[in-house]
């Protein structure tokens, strides 16, 4: 007798600039996931927050430009979870209903999906997932407090400045403390969007509007002049880093557009560096996800200077999975192909959700 198959509620979209990039990770964690094993649930969220649910939703539209990527718009009616009219969170809760998700795979990039809010929504509907829970999502999103908390850890980190709204820096202050080139982000946001590199005062002035206007914090960084070196992480309690890959932008740095819609970076897999700069870009990247509360899975961003030291940049704890992301990339390069990396971050997400069963929710 064929065992009863799991059902996974891919989650995507969002109200995110990073929308795009999610509904092309969907896809491609949609047709790796083993049919076999699984009975595949696709949840788009629109941008206006509505969430719909079944096939229809990863029908994307307008394929050929990433930048025209679009949510299928067709059968609005079949929504999931906090329709317009109200919550019907019921249909996705981890019931014995027979329409219930058994886990739920969040393929949601930046704010309001990768930043602790959809975490706290399926923790609270008792429903697993795969990924960082709240705290370690909410913490891998904010690059202020991670920054804080990686440097209290002890782990190499550039110098940066935070700054937030309402509050004033000047170019002068900015220069004296970070030098030049520097760069300008957005606190809460990935995959490049609202980042801008800086070098004099006109360039700093339009920096700080950019990044102001994707979130109500943002970081200065100071440029570090070295490699860009990723390395994926995988584990609850006891995770384990791949090879690291080094990014080679086609760009001045590695931009969103760099990422995903010029295609002209190349990631060189595994990096050409020492075994000694891999074994400590691989210690650290484990030591940064266990110091940020991470879960089940992170790709940490670093730097490599010419004289060796490595810099932590950020932990991405829900990175990408299109075809060309390096997260699934240097798992595949480590002996871990796409579909066996998607089966073991299943099996995570239930084995934390088990643990957490097991404690105690009342006082004797």
């Amino acid at each position: 007798m064929q065992e009863k198959k799991l059902k996974i509620g891919v989650l995507f979209g969002g109200k995110s600039a990073e929308h795009e990039v999610s509904l092309r990770s969907a896809e491609n964690v949609c047709n790796a996931l083993d049919k076999n094993k699984y009975e595949v649930v696709p949840i788009g969220i629109d941008k206006t927050g509505k969430w719909i649910l079944g096939n229809s939703s990863i029908k994307l539209l307008d394929k050929t430009n990433p930048k025209l990527y679009k949510l299928n718009s067709e059968n609005r009616d079949n929504v999931a979870l906090v329709p317009e009219g109200g919550g019907l969170i019921s249909n996705l809760s981890n019931t014995s209903s027979k329409n219930s998700i058994d886990v739920v795979f969040p393929v949601l990039h930046g704010p309001f999906g990768e930043d602790g809010t959809v975490q706290g929504l399926l923790k609270l509907a008792n429903i697993p997932f795969v990924g960082a829970s709240v705290l370690g999502s909410a913490v891998g999103m904010d690059k202020d407090t991670m920054k804080r908390l990686l440097r209290d850890a002890g782990i190499p980190i550039g110098k940066f400045i935070t700054v937030k709204d309402g509050e004033k820096i000047s170019f002068e202050t900015a220069k004296k403390d970070l030098g030049l080139p520097l760069f300008i982000k957005p606190a809460n946001m990935g995959s490049s969007v609202g980042v801008s590199k800086v070098r004099n005062k006109n360039e700093f002035k339009k920096a700080v509007s950019e990044a102001f206007k994707f979130d109500t914090k943002i970081i200065i960084e100071e440029f570090i002049n070295g490699r860009e070196i990723e390395c994926s992480v995988l584990g609850n309690d006891k995770p384990i880093a791949s090879i690291p890959g080094e990014i080679i932008a086609n760009q001045e740095f590695y931009s969103y557009g760099a990422k995903y819609i010029d295609e002209g970076s190349v990631a060189v897999i595994p990096a050409k560096i020492s075994k000694r700069e891999a074994k400590q870009i691989q210690d650290l990247s484990v030591k940064t996800f266990k110091a940020l509360s991470c879960e089940g899975l992170g790709r940490v961003d670093s730097f490599l200077t010419k004289s060796g030291k490595v810099y932590i940049n950020e932990i991405n704890t829900i990175p990408g999975f299109t075809s060309i992301s390096m997260y699934p990339k240097l798992w595949e390069a480590s002996g871990l192909p796409l579909s066996k990396l998607l089966d073991r971050l299943i099996d995570l997400a239930i084995e934390r959700f088990d643990k957490e069963k097991k404690l105690k929710t009342t006082v004797e």
